[in-house]
């Protein structure tokens, strides 16, 4: 039986894909953004370039957060695969009950 995952944390793997789906929609956002400032540089409603502004901020904020988190997620591939490594070679190395008869 095979398992399939039900949410995008199910595992380390889809949870970094899907930080990095979320990087992309969030530099697209940023590119729409900032956009829709240049129009409105030019606009009379200074509260709205302010209220864009803040936007692209917090985009920015969010941004470096993701970033974090994929790095994070990263360390943790790489943490497990040096963890199962060493497991394998402990295994291997460790000798079981049948080669202590000969």
């Amino acid at each position: 039986m095979e398992y399939k995952p039900e949410t995008p944390f199910d595992n380390i793997e889809s949870a970094h894909e899907y930080l990095g789906l979320l990087a992309q929609a969030l530099d697209e956002a940023r590119q729409n953004v900032e956009s829709d400032i240049a129009d409105e540089v030019n606009a009379k409603s200074p509260r709205r370039l302010d209220a864009f502004r803040l936007v692209l901020y917090k985009l920015d904020k969010l941004g470096g957060h993701v970033k974090n988190g994929r790095r994070l997620l990263n360390d943790l591939r790489t943490l497990r695969r040096l963890l199962l490594e060493a497991r394998v070679e402990a295994a291997v190395a460790k000798p079981g009950p049948e080669s202590k008869s000969a």
